[in-house]
């Protein structure tokens, strides 16, 4: 320490000697040397006026600095702008990178087991950005507009994320592993360490509270959380000023004028109902704020630390007090003279009902009773002090239901009597609900602003474990952000959120409603359309509906243009499983459907176009025909889109789209079709049988079954992936059911065809006006052949339905159709076309009469 007479104490500079130890345990003997004591507000009216001459030249400095222009000729206004701008942008990128960095995340983890390190390496992530989040404020100066509220919605992600893993660990994991323990019976006549050790074993609520306190513990904020007592006090004699003022009366110049107390034990202040010296009073009241700040973060030892460390080693000791009694010396060998220390408090029951006194009592500042209350389940004392955070609140909300059921516990297991606690402290036992609840009316409108929060929603429903109600909200918000115009729209960070929340609750089977589940995917996806990246874009769609997949991937390949840019949309599609070909089918026939709209271009009218000139409209519908050039398993379906588009542009007169159409077709179609389907003669007829057929074959796989010695995580994941395929097959089943439907009308609409019958001309004059007797009868034989083809297909078509759906009462009375007089389908079948018919549906007979009905499938009469 200096020896100059004058020294900087930690109240400013007026402090005449350097106090040691010896000085402050024996009297000053020299008339000279005389300390003068201030309380704060007369040091700051001493100090105030070179403060306002600091402030004055600090602040023309920079006013003068303002009007200066720097070395590019920008004045400090402008680049403050500009570094505003680039600030912005470089968050914006450094966000942006969640979002490829998620899907890594999740191509890395494809095994069920892995899913909490799935979780894992999702909060890595976003810490990670975080921290470049944290560099970036740290080298952003501080007169750039937000940027400390720049990171504050990843963070609280970051918090949620760790929830999320906290909670499901333990309900899926811990709570399925001790799914088969006794834990009806408590051990009786235990010491309360073992009583409570087996509790929080066998409880899972127990043990979820102290989890989310835990959680809480480490999510507070440690940047105001930092002591401040070091840098003010650097001794181990507690309440100095006050002992150096009884030491030294006499020979103090100036006195504070008021009065202090007399003696120096730490009840010395309640008890004589005076105070300390004045600074002693302000840096006691900063002890308890850092303690209660170190309690807050769960860092006990580190709270005694302090308290010794700022010479108040009883507070140290007070901090003690709460721990469970233990003595192992009962258990011990009786062979075994060594003796092993006596862990906790053997009369805690006494020290609790001291410190709900003194967190319940007045004369103590809000702080010190504040710490009281965390240990003995005080709730006012703590909700006076932590009245403006949610997540302050909620930990003193849980810090007391879990004393309350430890201390029911205790008293009910242990062989001991025990003090009575004050009847408040019982009665404030709540639910989870009941918190909420208070949480959501509380006085303070930033509590209530969280509670009503996206954030605090989630986190309440993820508490909660009310999976469907959390995501009922989660489509409420987007179906409003998407139907109100006045509404914010949501963020593409909160949908990719929501998404990944969504994804972890289908992986382990909490999801209810697939629909709702599937909404917020969808709406993820919107927002990647936006963003325009077709490998986020095809990953994402692939966990929807395959009606969704469509419709969704379809529209963001309308956006696509470039050659090479669609061809990479088709690559990563294909990588992700997506139906390529029902894909651009859609994409073209939206296009080419589409009429003009307000949002388009006016069309241009033809006489406005110069000679051979496209409109923009319809050249981009002419564009959308490339989308069908890329897989040879679809130069069928370009053809049949570019002959429908032709007829369009044919009555439109538009000769110049058509000759642009024509080009668009590879040169090699018709050979790419014959080699994909073998020959001409196998080329298939443009129906609905197809989606039928591919629907099909397409029925879910069932899950292999387990090996014996099978571990629990793999007998999880076996039974999430059962889950899975019941769903998915009850799903395949409906949507056979309702293509079986649809086929079927349409192959029967050909059969019962109006009139006379499909491909038959009706009642008209035996010489047609204007079309010669050739050409007529030309083209009756051309429709004679195309029936004579075509109804038998579509018969055996219709019959393999019927067959596989199991209606084959129905394939059996296809008989009554094609023998009818009225339609007369007979004519049109060859012997040998007749008796494959004739065979399927002996097929049909046979499989009723195993059914015990008989061959025509009515049940059989004895």
């Amino acid at each position: 320490m200096s020896q100059s007479p004058f020294t900087t104490s930690k109240r400013g500079l007026i402090q005449v000697k350097p106090q040691t130890p010896k000085a402050l345990l024996a009297p000053l003997n020299s008339s000279h040397d005389n300390s003068i004591s201030l309380l704060p507000n007369e040091l700051s009216r001493l100090l105030d006026q070179s403060q306002r001459q600091l402030s004055h030249n600090n602040s023309s400095a920079f006013y003068d600095h303002f009007n200066l222009t720097v070395g590019d000729g920008m004045t400090v206004s402008e680049r403050s702008i500009v570094d505003d701008a680039h600030h912005m942008h470089s968050v914006k990128e450094k966000t942006n990178l969640l979002f490829p960095q998620f899907l890594e995340v999740l191509q890395a983890r494809t095994n069920d087991s892995e899913v909490f390190d799935t979780i894992q390496d999702l909060i890595q992530t976003c810490a990670g950005v975080a921290d470049e989040l944290h560099k970036e404020r740290q080298m952003t100066p501080a007169t750039v507009s937000g940027q400390r509220d720049n990171g504050l919605w990843l963070e609280q992600e970051m918090k949620t994320w760790k929830l999320l893993y906290a909670l499901y660990k333990d309900r899926i994991l811990v709570q399925a592993e001790n799914g088969g323990m006794d834990c009806d019976m408590p051990p009786l006549g235990g010491s309360e360490k073992e009583v409570i050790a087996q509790l929080y074993a066998c409880n899972s609520t127990l043990r979820e509270y102290q989890l989310m306190v835990d959680w809480l513990e480490s999510c507070y904020n440690r940047i105001d959380a930092q002591p401040h007592v070091g840098h003010v006090t650097s001794h181990a004699v507690g309440w100095e000023n006050t002992l150096f003022q009884l030491q030294n009366r006499r020979d103090v110049a100036f006195g504070t004028g008021a009065e202090i107390v007399k003696s120096l034990d730490p009840d010395a202040p309640v008890r004589e109902r005076r105070p300390l010296h004045a600074l002693d009073e302000e840096d006691n009241l900063r002890l308890s704020s850092c303690i209660f700040k170190e309690i807050r973060q769960g860092r006990i030892d580190e709270a005694m630390t302090l308290c010794k460390y700022s010479g108040q080693t009883w507070r140290a000791a007070i901090l003690e007090g709460w721990r469970l009694h233990e003595d192992p010396n009962y258990e011990t060998q009786l062979n075994t003279r060594e003796k092993y220390p006596i862990e906790g408090n053997p009369r805690r029951d006494v020290w609790k009902k001291c410190a709900w006194l003194m967190a319940d009592s007045k004369k103590f500042d809000e702080y010190t009773r504040a710490i009281a209350g965390a240990f003995c389940g005080h709730l006012d004392s703590m909700k006076a002090l932590l009245n403006g955070s949610w997540e302050d609140l909620l930990w003193a909300y849980l810090k007391v239901q879990i004393d309350i059921r430890v201390e029911s516990e205790i008293r009910a297991c242990c062989i001991k009597a025990y003090h009575p606690l004050p009847d408040g402290y019982w009665n404030a036992k709540m639910s989870l609900e009941q918190i909420f609840e208070e949480l959501s009316v509380h006085k303070d409108a930033a509590v209530r602003d969280y509670a009503s929060s996206k954030i605090g929603t989630i986190q309440k429903y993820l508490i909660l474990d009310n999976i469907g109600e959390l995501l009922q909200h989660m489509r409420r918000w987007i179906e409003e952000s998407s139907s109100n115009i006045e509404s914010k729209k949501l963020s593409p960070h909160l949908l990719r959120f929501l998404t990944h929340i969504v994804l972890f609750m289908r992986q382990i089977g909490r999801v209810d409603k697939e629909d709702t589940a599937d909404r917020i995917v969808g709406a993820y996806v919107e927002a990647l359309i936006e963003m325009g990246d077709a490998q986020l874009i095809a990953f994402y769609t692939a966990a929807l509906p395959a009606k969704m997949q469509i419709y969704l991937y379809s529209k963001f390949l309308e956006t696509v243009t470039a050659t090479n840019t669609r061809s990479a949309a088709l690559t990563e599609a294909i990588n992700a499983g997506l139906d390529v070909e029902n894909i651009t089918r859609h994409t073209v026939e939206a296009i080419r459907q589409r009429m003009p709209s307000e949002g388009d271009e006016a069309p241009i009218s033809r006489e406005e176009l110069q000679v051979g000139q496209i409109s923009a409209f319809d050249q981009r519908k002419i564009c959308a025909l490339e989308w069908l050039t890329f897989l040879p398993t679809q130069r069928g379906d370009l053809l049949w889109q570019a002959n429908a588009m032709i007829r369009r542009f044919l009555g439109e007169n538009k000769s110049e789209c058509v000759r642009t159409v024509h080009k668009m077709i590879p040169n090699d179609s018709i050979s790419q079709i014959i080699s994909v389907f073998g020959s001409k003669d196998n080329l298939p007829c443009r129906e609905d049988f197809s989606d039928w057929s591919r629907l099909l074959h397409n029925k879910p796989k069932e899950p292999h079954l387990l090996t014996t010695g099978a571990n629990f995580t793999e007998r999880i994941a076996l039974e999430h992936k059962e889950q899975v395929y019941r769903a998915e097959f009850k799903r395949w089943e409906g949507n056979l059911d309702e293509q079986t439907k649809l086929t079927r009308d349409a192959l029967f609409n050909i059969l019962l065809f109006p009139e006379k019958g499909w491909l038959i001309d009706p009642d008209t004059p035996k010489d047609p006006v204007n079309i010669s007797q050739l050409d007529w009868e030309n083209r009756q034989i051309q429709l004679d052949k195309l029936r004579s083809i075509c109804i038998p297909e579509v018969v055996l078509l219709l019959h393999k339905v019927l067959h596989v759906s199991g209606d084959y009462q129905s394939c059996v009375k296809l008989s009554d159709e094609i023998s009818s007089e009225g339609r007369q389908l007979y004519k049109v079948y060859t012997k040998h076309k007749l008796a494959e018919l004739l065979s399927k549906l002996a097929e049909s007979s046979l499989e009723l009469l195993n059914k015990k009905l008989d061959p025509w499938g009515y049940a059989t009469t004895l």
